[in-house]
């Protein structure tokens, strides 16, 4: 039996190794080479079980130097960036054990009244290996429950925050570390009131990087809300600009007529006429959505597909729209269309293909964005561009934009075709 539990306890202590390993490198990547991530795993899994004990300096200081160095040798990152992962995961690190191995041995010793210089009888022993299992388990439902909080805010921390904000948060951090390190250190292991001091530095060291990935979503939705009013205000002048060329275009035409039609017209004037009519033909073909903003949003995408050579149509009837704001278009629409040129693009011309459909059915606004894609394209999560601050939220925003008009947005691949749909309630 004693055996059994033994090897269920090894069982846990390697499961939560392998966890408090997962979930550092969601944090900071692990080195690329496959040994030095087999490496990494085991010295990880050894620096996480590691024992303390209170007024135990060597355990406490040979955990935190044993951890930087691991984070210095196999995870990639600044040396900024790395010291926060530290000050972030080594004050929860050692509570957790301190707290878990203290409670276990209060336990035992209540239980079982024995004594620490007398020999265990095999009850006792199996009491004592029962207990360890369940210290062990309960490290191992800690950093799991910890990694499934905090996946979501790991992710993309590390590639959005500069220096100074890391240095910021490391001044934060500073706080748990300090005092965790110290309580442990100096008080007395007797003194119960460490429990509630191990407890609030692990809710703070996990409460940091809620704080951090804020930071991150605050300095993203900041950076759009700029990308947007610069969108609205060329588009606005774009509008201007071109309702003045439909003017002159308008009137160059009815000249061009005219001086096509007079008697002492020339076969070669006839010709020239003619080329400059196709080369201004083109604002014939001007989208008349019934909102004037998305005209000349549609005009712009048009032009820059045409520029790469893709095969654009865009079928929209929007007149139901009006009560969406301007800004709003411009991140549905907008964003939709980056996102199916920039995938078309990738593609040979002959599969560049964007359909664009729009229309009021019922009583719900329908969109449909439909383009051609690479075999080996997934889902988007985030974007594959290097700078993920200003283009990080694309799909996002979308999705926060059509939200806001209590409408929903549904992406999907079927057959090398990505599709785009959202339906938003007429107000």
């Amino acid at each position: 039996m004693i055996l059994a539990l033994d090897i269920l306890a090894e069982i846990f202590t390697w499961l939560y190794g392998f966890v408090f390993y997962w979930i550092i490198g969601t944090f900071l990547p692990t080195r690329r080479h496959t040994v030095i991530k087999i490496a990494a795993f085991f010295v990880c899994s050894y620096i996480a079980k590691t024992v303390i004990y209170a007024n135990d300096l060597i355990n406490l200081f040979g955990a935190l130097i044993a951890l930087f160095l691991y984070l210095l040798v196999f995870h990639t990152g600044s040396f900024v960036e790395k010291f926060s992962v530290l000050l972030v995961f080594y004050p929860a690190m050692i509570a957790v054990n301190y707290l878990t191995l203290n409670m276990g041995t209060r336990l035992f010793f209540g239980i079982t009244n024995a004594k620490s210089d007398t020999a265990f009888s095999p009850e006792v022993l199996l009491i004592s290996t029962l207990i360890h299992v369940v210290e062990v388990l309960l490290r191992l439902l800690f950093w799991t429950g910890a990694w499934m909080i905090t996946k979501k805010l790991l992710r993309g921390i590390t590639l959005d925050l500069g220096t100074r904000m890391w240095l910021f948060v490391d001044i934060l951090l500073s706080a748990p570390f300090v005092a965790v390190f110290t309580t442990i250190l100096f008080m007395p292991e007797q003194v119960i009131s460490i429990y509630p001091i191990c407890g609030a530095s692990i809710f703070t060291s996990f409460g940091c990087i809620y704080l951090t990935s804020y930071i991150c979503r605050t300095m993203k939705l900041e950076f759009h809300a700029h990308e947007l009013e610069l969108k609205h205000s060329y588009y606005e002048d774009k509008l201007k600009e071109e309702e003045r060329i439909r003017r002159i275009y308008h009137d160059l035409k009815n000249h061009l007529l005219v001086l096509q039609s007079a008697s002492s017209c020339t076969p070669e004037t006839q010709q020239s006429i003619q080329e400059l009519r196709s080369q201004i033909e083109g604002y014939e073909n001007y989208y008349h959505t019934g909102n004037p903003y998305l005209d000349i949003l549609l005009r712009d995408k048009a032009r820059s597909a045409q520029e790469n050579q893709i095969d654009f149509s865009a079928l929209v009837h929007f007149k139901d729209g009006t009560f969406i704001e301007p800004l709003d278009i411009s991140t549905i629409f907008g964003n939709a269309l980056d996102n199916a040129i920039e995938a078309s693009i990738l593609l040979p011309p002959e599969k560049r293909l964007i359909t664009l459909k729009a229309d009021r059915i019922r009583d719900m606004l329908s969109i449909h964005v439909e383009n051609n894609i690479t075999a080996d394209m997934k889902m988007p999560e985030r974007t594959s561009k290097t700078d993920s601050l200003v283009h990080g939220f694309g799909l996002t925003n979308i999705k926060t934009a059509v939200e806001k008009y209590e409408g929903q947005c549904i992406t999907q691949i079927m057959n090398e075709t990505f599709h785009l749909k959202i339906v938003i309630p007429v107000s």
